[in-house]
Parts: structure tokens; C-alpha cells; sequence
């Protein structure tokens, strides 16, 4: 035996002479169905191999030194913005005044709609003094506002914000804080007013209504698939007013497209508390996000499917559709046949 015929011999797939084959209607039918099936999932596989998926690491978090930007963008419904202020205070008690931070408060109507725009340089200002942290100042700036009168500046203030609540004004606060990587709370309130202008404006911290709804709250720019459990956050007070206070555990977050390039984030997750105010609280009502930073961070890479992987599957994909419609065929040629041989013998009869 030859060379030539040992190698004819290995041929897997032999041919049949032209005039041996046979084409039928079925075998034309159950082909352009293999057809319409293979090239189907032929698609599906292509779009399955340009997918990316993503691959979550953890690892000790080793950043040191760095800020901490935090995304605002909270609307008050019953607070005109002239008596809300925003608040920043670390681990360590300071304020944090930080000139790089951006903060916006829109004058909203009743219908909320915008009608005037104020923005804030620092977030809190020197000599700032917060109800609840310095009761014995303010209890002083009371007695001298008693001992030389209520200033021109101070009716001025409670008239135009006692107009603006008549008028049902609210206010958003949007814009970036850029705080230390150290846990810290911020909060938004009237906390900014004297306390005795606070007193004369709303009679009381009970009717101090700090409604509000969170368009977004975010550590860090959003990363596909980040899902941000405060967004779209509504709660509406019908009854005695209070402090709301969202625990949040931030989640130090890298995403890696498939570019390599590299996004550096937060995710977080949160716990909210209501405490409702009682006769004898001498606290105003507030709305305090409390962080703390996990010690873990997390790696969300987008990887891609390798090539040969694609190849695998495609091969199986096409491989298995021709074998199942060469076995369809068969099949139906069988059964052709078989229903037409009773035919044939009675024609012949």
C-alpha cells in the first residue's frame, strides 16, 4: 500500500460521487433551518464574546493621606435657603473649612421651581456657632442680644424668612465637599442662625421642618453598575418635626475598565434612624449623614472572554446544530419514505 493510500485512508470525510446523491424537498427544508438556527447563535456568541464581565477582589485598604469627595444633591421643601447651612465635622471634632469646596443652594417655589441661586464658599464659617455644640455661648449671645436690643440686621433676617416661609419657599443644596479620608459626619440644619433669631423665626425647634428628598448622594464618580442606596430617598414630615441620621459605611472601590484604566471611588452601604423632638430637647431638628471608611477596599475589574474560549463554543454551537439537523433529516427522509411506499404499490396494482 501506498503512501498516498495510507493517507486517503486517515480521511475522515469522504465524498460521494455527484450522481450517488440525492436532494429532496425535506433536505432542502431542514437546511434552511440549520441555517436560520446556526447563524442565530453564531450572533449570540459574538455578542456573548465582545460582553465584558466584571471580577470583584478585596484587599486591605493602603491609601493614607488622601480626601474624600462627597456628591450632594438634596432638596428641603420647607426650609427657605437662607436659614439652611451645611456642616462638616471629622474623628477629631474640627470643623472642616476647605476653600476647594463647591456648594450651590437653589431658591425654590412652592411648585419647585427655581427662582434665585446663593453659593457658598466654605462650609462652615470662623466663629460658626452650631446649636448643641456650645450651649453656654449661645446662652451668653442670647443675654446680649437682650442687652442691646434686636439689631436692624436681625429684623431684617426673621422678616424675609418669615415671608419666604409664607410663601412656601424651599431650597436644594447641591455640590461636592471635599472632606479628609477620616470618619466625620455632615450635616445640614438651621444651625447657622443665632439661636435667638432661630427662636424668633420658628417659634420653637418643633416647627423647624426638615423634610427633605436625596437626588444623589455619592462618595466618588459613579462607575457602571454602582448602585447608591440613598438616591431618590423622600422623607416628608406630617407631624412633629425631628433628626434624621443615616449611618453610612463607606466601601473604598477601584474600577478597572478593560483599557486598564483606572477609576477610584466609594461604594457604601446605610442605616437611617429617626429621632422625633420632645418637649424638653434643646437640639434643633438636623438631617446628619454620620461615615466611617472600611479598612477593605474592593477591585472591580472588566475582563473579556479569551479568544479560544470564543472559539470552543462557536465550534460546538455550528458542530452541534449540523449534527442535530443531519440526524432531523435522516429522520424525515425515513418517514417520507416510509408514507409514500403504500402509494407507490397501489399505483402499481
Amino acid at each position: 500500500m501506498g503512501v498516498k493510500q495510507v493517507i486517503k485512508n486517515l480521511d475522515a470525510f469522504p465524498r460521494a460521487e455527484e450522481h450517488l446523491l440525492h436532494k429532496t424537498q425535506s433536505g432542502a427544508l431542514v437546511s434552511i433551518i440549520g441555517l436560520v438556527i446556526m447563524s442565530t447563535l453564531f450572533l449570540h456568541e459574538l455578542k456573548y464574546y465582545f460582553t465584558t464581565y466584571t471580577v470583584h477582589q478585596m484587599a486591605v485598604d493602603l491609601k493614607r493621606g488622601e480626601s474624600l469627595p462627597i456628591h450632594i444633591n438634596i432638596t428641603f421643601p420647607s426650609l427657605p435657603c437662607h436659614v439652611v447651612s451645611v456642616d462638616a465635622i471629622d474623628m477629631s471634632g474640627k470643623h472642616e473649612v476647605d476653600l476647594d469646596t463647591n456648594i450651590w443652594k437653589l431658591r425654590l417655589n412652592r411648585d419647585g421651581y427655581i427662582v434665585g441661586t446663593e453659593y457658598i464658599s466654605d462650609l462652615v464659617e470662623e466663629g460658626h456657632t452650631a446649636h448643641g455644640h456650645d450651649e453656654e455661648k449661645d446662652h451668653l449671645e442670647v443675654q446680649k442680644l437682650h442687652l442691646h436690643g434686636f439689631d436692624q440686621e436681625a429684623e431684617d433676617t426673621v422678616k424675609k424668612v418669615k415671608q419666604a416661609l409664607a410663601n412656601g419657599e424651599g431650597c436644594r443644596v447641591y455640590g461636592t465637599l471635599d472632606v479628609q479620608r477620616v470618619a466625620g459626619n455632615f450635616h445640614i440644619s438651621v444651625h447657622g442662625l443665632n439661636i435667638f433669631v432661630a427662636q424668633m423665626i420658628f417659634e420653637g425647634a418643633n416647627h423647624v421642618n426638615v423634610s427633605h428628598t436625596i437626588h444623589d448622594l455619592s462618595f466618588g464618580p459613579k462607575y457602571p453598575g454602582i448602585q447608591n442606596p440613598l438616591d431618590g430617598t423622600s422623607r416628608i414630615l406630617r407631624g412633629a418635626s425631628g433628626t434624621f441620621k443615616y449611618y453610612i459605611k463607606i466601601v473604598p472601590t477601584e474600577y478597572k475598565y478593560i483599557s486598564k484604566e483606572v477609576l477610584p471611588t466609594n461604594q457604601f452601604s446605610v442605616t437611617e434612624y429617626f429621632s422625633p423632638m420632645k418637649d424638653f430637647d434643646r437640639t434643633w431638628p438636623a438631617v446628619y449623614f454620620l461615615y466611617d471608611l472600611s479598612p477593605i477596599t474592593v477591585t472591580i475589574k472588566e475582563e473579556r472572554r479569551s479568544f479560544l474560549h470564543f472559539i470552543t463554543r462557536l465550534c460546538a454551537v455550528l458542530g452541534g446544530t449540523f449534527a442535530l439537523t443531519g440526524m432531523l433529516d435522516r429522520w424525515m427522509y425515513r418517514l417520507l419514505e416510509v408514507l409514500m411506499k403504500p402509494n407507490a404499490r397501489s399505483v402499481l396494482r
